[in-house]
């Protein structure tokens, strides 16, 4: 019978040095994936990358799955935390505003750093990683069915399906465009395009609603 791989960390960092530490490991674990890929990624090179020792590494994290995933997890609930901060900051608009503020946020959270997310879309699929993504997908739907739910102009009779089509209408397009299948220097068009499509999407399986005040 095969042993169970751990890729869950060690402990997690209470102290704001500890903290820092972590930080720095993540960090160099990103470079290191990004300039020498995951066949190549190794404890001693991150460690050597971060400037800490291997045993500072092995203090939080028992191997390089595990350093894997608190990178995944790390980048995924940012963007589910930017999303989630935006909707609630569009609660009670327009389908208009709502429509451009979300696809807005996604696409720049993903390309803040495109080399990341890059990095990211090419580690192994398991049941693990699958979770993860499932998890922090599941908060940004959750976020955006409340927030369409709220529009000021516009009802939805299947939201949780208008929510799961429209975010998935999100995530294919900004998947090409990370990974190189539309140029990163088309950026701002790619956006407006990608607007356009989610807006009137939204449009077209709504039914519009009027409060009755001016």
């Amino acid at each position: 019978m095969s042993k169970k791989v751990q890729r869950n960390p060690r402990k997690s960092p209470t102290q704001a040095r500890s903290i820092a530490t972590v930080e720095v490991i993540l960090e160099a674990t990103i470079q290191v994936l990004i300039t020498q890929g995951i066949t190549y990624l190794t404890c001693a090179r991150v460690a050597e990358r971060a400037g800490v020792s291997v045993g500072s590494i092995y203090q939080y994290f028992p191997n390089k799955q595990a350093l894997l995933i608190a990178v995944l997890n790390r980048h995924l609930d940012h963007v589910a935390d930017v999303i989630e901060a935006v909707c609630e900051e569009q609660r009670g608009k327009s389908l208009d505003s709502i429509g451009l503020a979300v696809t807005s946020a996604f696409v720049a959270v993903k390309m803040l750093r495109p080399e990341v997310s890059r990095a990211l879309y090419g580690l192994p699929s398991d049941e693990v990683t699958d979770s993860i993504v499932a998890r922090t997908t599941g908060r940004g739907q959750l976020a955006i069915s409340k927030l369409l739910g709220t529009c000021a102009d516009a009802r939805f009779n299947e939201l949780d399906l208008v929510t799961s089509i429209f975010t998935g209408s999100l995530i294919g397009p900004v998947q090409l465009m990370v990974t190189g299948a539309i140029p990163i220097e088309r950026a701002e068009t790619f956006t407006h395009h990608l607007t356009q499509l989610s807006i009137g999407y939204l449009r077209q399986v709504s039914t519009p609603y009027s409060s009755g005040t001016e």
